[in-house]
């Protein structure tokens, strides 16, 4: 459950933009790619599962600590990028993104949809790569971030959720195993073409959320 107080003119124009840029047709040469990330507990069996008696529940988990799972989500393309790490820093983050910017979109403009994190924005690609190389990255690279405390309109949300059901629902013992599992997964939604289709549209949020608006000045 989320709850919105009084929308700033900020949030408006925020939600506003990535609204009308969810709205506009596929293009390949400048793909709208949504990412967010989600930390996740390594657990492992401290031996082969037993069933629990009257007396005592079975005891069989081990924590093996935590790790980080990066998502990029094109969603009217169908495709999306799965990477286990770590740790999640501006160090993996920026990783990640160029990456994505060598392999799956390599030579086009990319719009990259992001919440607040203090790790996505610019200033992490400058502190990791340094002004020059960071700004021949950058120059491919066109930021779009929600609005603060409105996560809910990064669509990587959607695609962590379905993640999360349909992957993420068993132990996972190490950072192997789980990215050899995140793999397949993506893998397979990718060979199959899932997309996300979004309806949330400018005149949905004027009409349900229009009540909690301060005026917006153009």
């Amino acid at each position: 459950m989320w709850c919105i107080g009084e929308l700033t003119e900020e949030y408006r124009r925020r939600m506003y933009a990535l609204l009308a840029l969810y709205a506009k047709p596929l293009n390949p040469l400048e793909p709208v790619v949504c990412i967010d990330e989600k930390s996740l507990q390594l657990v492992a069996h401290s031996r082969a599962p037993l069933p629990m008696s009257v007396a005592q529940a079975a005891k069989q988990d081990v924590r093996k600590g935590t790790c980080n799972l990066f998502v990029a989500v094109e969603a009217k393309a169908g495709q999306r990028t799965v990477v286990a790490t770590e740790h999640r820093g501006k160090v993996e983050f920026v990783d990640f993104v160029a990456c994505l910017l060598a392999t799956v979109y390599a030579g086009v403009r990319v719009h990259l949809v992001l919440d607040n994190l203090n790790i996505h924005f610019a200033k992490s690609f400058h502190d990791v790569l340094g002004r020059r190389a960071a700004q021949r990255l950058l120059s491919r690279v066109v930021f779009h971030h929600t609005p603060k405390h409105a996560s809910w309109l990064n669509m990587a949300e959607i695609e962590l959720g379905i993640l999360t059901r349909q992957c993420l629902d068993r132990r996972m013992p190490d950072h192997q195993m789980l990215q050899s599992e995140v793999q397949h997964w993506q893998d397979t939604r990718n060979a199959a073409g899932r997309t996300i289709e979004w309806k949330f549209t400018r005149q949905d949020a004027d009409r349900k959320l229009g009540h909690h608006c301060v005026p917006l000045f153009t």
